[in-house]
C-alpha cells in the first residue's frame, strides 16, 4: 500500500445538485476545474473512508492478538465512531466504543459534511443487522463510496465488502456494488489493469444471488467506454450516481476512459448528479491506476484532511507488515519493548 491508494478528490462537493447546464453557466463549456477555494475540503465520503479505515486496521490487530477472523462488527463499531463525531456520544448505543482510539479525536472529522440520510439512520438503530437479515431495502451508494479501504487491507475482500455496505444499505444491489469495487480495487493492487481487475470482479460478482441490476450496469461502463467518447453528456446515460449501481458504473467509466488522474476525476464530477461521490469513488480507482505522482501537486497541498490521510496510510502499511507470529507481542504489549506495536495498539485498540 501506499499514498495513492488514498486517493479522492473533493472538487465534486461544490457542484453537486447542480444540473450539467447550470455548472456550465457557472464554471464555463468544460465545467469545473479546480477546487472551489484554495483548500479542497473533505466531503462524508471521505470522513466514512477513513474510519473504513480505522476499522479495517482494528480488524487485522484483533486477528493478530486474539487469532480472530475479521468481522463485520468491527466496522459497525468504528461507524459508531463516525456517527458520533457527527452528533456526540448521545448519537449512539456505547459511549465507550464511540471515544476510543486516535480518529475520533481529530477535530476535522467532527464537522458535518452533508452526511447521508440512510448512513444515519441506519446505524442510530440499535441492533445491528447484515446480508442475511437487511436493515432496509436501500440502495444509495453510501456503502460502495466509503468501501474501497477494505480492497486495499484483503486479497479477497468481495464477500467482506458486502457485509460490511450491508450494515447500512440492505438492498442486494446496494452491497453487491461494494464488493465489486473492492474486489477491482483489491486487484489492481496486485497489478492488474482495471480492465483484467473488473473481469475478476465479474466473476466474483456472478457468485452472488440479484447479481443482475450490478451486472447490467457495469456492462453499460465497458461498452460505453468501448464505443463512445468520453463527455458528460456520456457519463449522464449512467444515472446520476446517487445509487450504489450508478456510482459505481460512472466511477468505472471514467477509470476506463481516463489518459491520466485530472482527465478522469473531471469527467467523474462534471455531471448533473451526485458529484462528489462519484469523484470519490473514481479517485481510489485513478489514484491506483495512475499513481500519485499524477495527482495535480495542489491538489493535494491543499486538501484539508491530508494529514490525518497521511497518517493512517503510514500506519496501515505498518500493520499490514506485521506478521501473524508477533501476536504474543501485540497480547503482552504493556510488557513488549517494540514501541511500533505498543502505538499501533493505543492508536487502534482491537475492538
Amino acid at each position: 500500500m501506499n499514498k495513492n491508494k488514498m486517493s479522492a478528490c473533493m472538487l465534486g462537493a461544490s457542484i453537486e445538485f447542480m444540473t450539467l447546464q447550470e455548472i456550465r453557466q457557472e464554471y464555463g463549456s468544460d465545467g469545473l476545474k479546480d477546487y472551489e477555494g484554495r483548500v479542497g475540503k473533505i466531503t462524508d465520503d471521505t470522513q466514512m473512508a477513513l474510519f473504513t479505515l480505522e476499522g479495517m486496521m482494528r480488524a487485522r490487530l484483533s486477528q493478530l492478538s486474539n487469532g480472530t477472523a475479521l468481522n463485520p462488527s468491527i466496522l459497525h463499531n468504528a461507524y459508531l465512531r463516525w456517527l458520533s463525531t457527527q452528533f456526540g456520544s448521545s448519537a449512539n448505543y456505547n459511549s465507550k466504543i464511540s471515544q476510543s482510539g486516535w480518529l475520533t479525536k481529530q477535530r476535522l472529522l467532527h464537522t458535518q459534511r452533508a452526511p447521508g440520510y440512510r448512513c444515519i439512520s441506519s446505524l442510530q438503530v440499535a441492533s445491528e443487522r447484515g446480508m442475511d437479515l437487511p436493515i432496509n431495502n436501500s440502495k444509495g451508494c453510501g456503502g460502495v463510496m466509503r468501501i474501497a479501504p477494505v480492497g486495499l487491507m484483503l486479497d479477497d475482500p468481495f464477500q467482506l465488502a458486502c457485509e460490511i455496505a450491508a450494515i447500512t444499505h440492505g438492498h442486494a444491489t446496494g452491497f453487491l456494488s461494494a464488493g465489486f469495487m473492492a474486489e477491482v480495487v483489491s486487484q489492481l493492487c496486485k497489478g492488474s489493469n482495471i480492465n483484467e481487475a473488473m473481469r475478476m470482479a465479474i466473476k466474483k460478482l456472478k457468485e452472488y444471488p440479484d447479481y443482475e441490476e450490478t451486472f447490467y450496469v457495469v456492462n453499460r461502463a465497458l461498452s460505453l467506454a468501448a464505443n463512445s467518447e468520453a463527455s458528460p453528456e456520456i457519463v449522464e446515460q449512467l444515472g446520476g450516481g446517487w445509487i450504489a449501481e450508478e456510482a459505481l458504473a460512472i466511477a468505472l467509466f471514467c477509470a476506463l476512459e481516463a489518459e491520466n488522474f485530472r482527465q478522469g476525476i473531471l469527467l467523474a464530477v462534471n455531471h448533473g448528479g451526485d458529484s462528489d461521490s462519484t469523484g470519490a469513488i473514481a479517485g481510489n480507482l485513478l489514484g491506483l491506476i495512475h499513481g500519485i505522482e499524477d495527482i495535480p501537486t495542489p491538489w493535494i497541498e491543499y486538501l484539508d484532511a491530508r494529514q490525518i490521510i497521511d497518517e493512517m496510510v503510514e500506519d496501515a502499511i505498518e500493520i499490514l507488515t506485521l506478521q501473524p507470529n508477533e501476536s504474543a507481542k501485540l497480547t503482552d504489549s504493556d510488557n513488549s519493548t517494540d514501541v511500533l506495536e505498543k502505538r499501533l495498539l493505543e492508536k487502534y485498540p482491537p475492538n
